[in-house]
């Protein structure tokens, strides 16, 4: 969770920030936020000229500010010999003292051109997108599947990190400037690409990269082993379904996801947490012989009562029946694991079990979901390939963020966004 610090504290941060020859923040954020630039402007209170040139590059910096895992401040040269620049917090809070002082408001478009672009998806890439191509006076649809907008940022991450609030403070925002939101839209199922291809002048394929990476070991076909995606939708739902309340939670997994997964297990009541990666554990700071610039990330979310592990390999699930003898009553109830060395290769006499009525698989995402009717060419990771101009095979329909690119991170789909906007409105501007 942010922590909130006063003006004074982000000022004494922003006179850290340095006139380095090579600013390797920039190199760091695929934003190329004007990172020395805006902290100079704090530092001399200048903050609407700090927020002007944030805003310069990123169209959704109160998200970035609270979610964004900060490889501007891994690759911060003053991380050489000391703790880099809270970049991540200053950022937050110029973007704050935007919204409180009114500097974040409506700007529609003064010209319209005519042209009508459907966005397909309303995670950061998709936003994004139909910001930067309403702006350009094109009109823009968004086509969501769920009930609001907002994708993983609504219903994938949680509201300790990121309250719903602000994402409908933004939309609200966009939606004065000129962009319609469909919601509980299927593209493929509710509505056919077809239609969209003769409505609309173009299309951006901006769903995400949705199917997730299973762990296919004996077991996997036993009660109360989940997604992780499907545990934080139902716990930002609220549904109670899938609920961690008194049970022995095991976490596999060390990115984001899973550290999410811990913060609500453990806020739902959970009797224990156990989390385990595959992966050796980093280092905590940078090694004298790589000092910079490098990203090291460690596992998030470490509190008082977390197991954590590392270097674990899961061999097999464990059951137990429950009050019937149904196959479908066999309940998870532990797991069989091994160390592994740094190749990943097991360690004889490293096997261990852990006790678990509820696992989590945080391991990741492997492609989007296929969109029905939609005859395109894939990647060989089964992303939507596009060319140099972010179109795909089919003319007039592009593709952006984890689509096209798979699953990253939430500044990577900004970008993205950006770039196919200013694609797309190229082939507007041409088209005939």
């Amino acid at each position: 969770m942010t922590v909130k610090r006063g003006a004074g504290d982000v000022r004494d941060q922003a006179s850290r920030c340095m006139d380095c020859g090579t600013p390797f923040c920039h190199w760091g954020c695929p934003l190329g936020n004007y990172i020395p630039e805006w902290n100079d402007l704090v530092y001399n209170r200048q903050w609407e000229r700090a927020f002007a040139l944030l805003d310069a590059s990123n169209n959704l910096p109160e998200v970035t500010g609270r979610i964004c895992p900060v490889i501007c401040e891994f690759a911060c040269v003053l991380g050489i010999n000391d703790d880099p620049v809270t970049i991540r917090d200053n950022e937050l809070a110029v973007a704050e003292y935007a919204f409180s002082h009114g500097l974040v408001r409506p700007k529609p478009p003064k010209k319209r051109s005519g042209k009508k672009v459907a966005v397909v998806g309303s995670g950061p890439a998709g936003l994004v997108c139909a910001a930067q191509l309403n702006q350009a006076g094109h009109t823009v649809t968004v086509f969501e599947k769920d009930d609001k907008p907002g994708g993983i940022m609504r219903y994938g991450i949680p509201d300790f990190k990121l309250e719903k609030g602000l994402l409908d403070r933004r939309i609200d925002i966009w939606q004065q400037e000129g962009i319609s939101f469909q919601t509980g839209v299927n593209i493929g199922v509710d509505r056919p690409v077809e239609q969209l291809q003769k409505e609309f002048d173009a299309v951006v394929l901006a769903g995400g990269s949705r199917v997730p990476r299973d762990l296919k070991v004996p077991g996997r076909e036993l009660t109360g082993i989940h997604f992780a995606m499907d545990y934080l939708v139902d716990a930002n739902k609220q549904t109670g379904k899938l609920t961690a309340k008194g049970k022995k939670v095991v976490v596999i997994g060390g990115g984001d996801t899973g550290a999410d997964c811990v913060h609500t297990a453990q806020r739902q009541g959970a009797a224990s947490i156990k989390q385990i990666e595959i992966l050796p554990k980093p280092p905590a700071q940078r090694p004298p012989e790589q000092p910079w610039p490098r990203y090291f990330k460690a596992l998030t979310g470490c509190e008082d009562g977390i197991e954590r592990e590392w270097s674990v390999l899961t061999k097999e699930f464990t059951g137990c029946e429950t009050s019937t003898s149904s196959v479908e009553s066999l309940r998870v109830a532990g797991l069989k694991c091994v160390k592994v060395d740094a190749a990943l290769k097991e360690m004889p006499g490293t096997e261990f079990e852990i006790d678990a009525d509820l696992v989590l698989l945080a391991l990741g995402f492997l492609r989007p979901e296929p969109i029905k009717g939609l005859e395109i060419e894939l990647d060989q990771r089964g992303n939507f390939k596009t060319d140099e101009n972010y179109m795909t095979s089919a003319k007039g329909i592009f593709a952006a963020g984890d689509m096209r690119r798979g699953q990253s991170l939430v500044v990577w789909a900004i970008y993205e966004g950006r770039q196919a906007a200013e694609a797309v409105d190229r082939f507007l501007k041409e088209k005939r």
